[in-house]
């Protein structure tokens, strides 16, 4: 559990047959509700995601075959997708039919 205020790890703590969890930056709380309430409303943020034929076109566009209608050029994208000692994932979309690969080249 996090502290609400500054975000250290609150440490448990036992005073009279109750549990109180405390934090360095001296925030207190007996039991775990308060925290519980704190986090639920951080965590109701939503993130939208709009795709359109426009987010494509900044996107630089390279040589490759497209495996769905034989284009030969495709926009390209790279995600670090696994740990930072490996590779990046690269991710193409046909420039045509908009089909979307990974290149595992």
């Amino acid at each position: 559990m996090f502290c609400p205020k500054c975000g250290s790890i609150l440490l448990p703590k036992k005073v009279d047959n109750s549990t109180i969890f405390t934090c360095s930056c001296g925030f207190k709380s007996k039991g775990s509700e308060t925290i519980i309430k704190e986090k639920s409303a951080k965590d109701e943020r939503k993130l939208e995601v709009i795709e359109t034929d426009e987010s494509t076109s900044a996107m630089p566009i390279t040589r490759a075959t497209c495996p769905k209608c034989d284009n030969t050029e495709a926009h390209f994208w790279e995600v670090q997708t696994r740990a930072a000692d490996e590779p990046a994932t690269k991710f193409l979309k046909c420039t045509k039919c908009k089909h979307t690969w990974r290149d595992y080249n």
